[in-house]
């Protein structure tokens, strides 16, 4: 799976998942909604500049803190079509896989990265390119299993599509 796309937003280091769904905003659990307010605590225009298939990138230890599923189904309503980070804490990271968001982790990349900057992940191969500066990153692989629950947008499509071949 090769995911080539443009950075439009950027945020820091300890990116809680309270402050990317805050508790304060959320009016409801449906995506579009949790959409609308994705990061607003952090960032106001965020939703304004997230459009549909833009990359969103991290710093070290991105959505920490609680298990919410609210904080990866915001990011992916609001047009986060992978998100690229130093280090995420664990459990973001399978919910964001689970629910079908891409995610990738590359120590570093949040000083190399800027808002406007074009990249082209491989998922499988484990390279991350910067083709405006030439550079290409390895990233650990990700297993085939996970590119394909991210191919037919998450566990719960994946197990439908099993079980409708019983």
């Amino acid at each position: 799976m090769i995911i080539r796309s443009t950075v439009l937003a950027k945020l820091g280091d300890n990116i809680a998942t309270e402050m990317i769904a805050a508790a304060a905003f959320v009016t409801s659990s449906k995506p579009d909604a949790l959409g609308r307010i994705a990061c607003k605590g952090i960032d106001p225009y965020f939703v304004d500049k997230m459009k549909p298939g833009g990359v969103l990138v991290g710093g070290k230890n991105f959505g920490c803190s609680s298990s919410r599923e609210w904080a990866p189904v915001a990011l992916k309503a609001a047009g986060v079509k992978l998100i690229i980070a130093d280090f995420f804490a664990r459990i973001f990271y399978r919910n964001a896989v689970n629910l079908g968001l891409p995610i990738v982790e590359c120590p570093g990349i949040s000083q190399k990265l800027q808002v406007g900057d074009t990249v082209e992940v491989d998922l499988e191969k484990g390279t991350l390119k910067i083709p405006g500066t030439g550079e290409t990153l390895k990233i650990s692989p990700m297993p085939l299993f996970l590119i394909r629950r991210l191919e037919v947008g998450g566990l719960i499509p994946e197990l439908q599509k099993e079980f409708q071949k019983r």
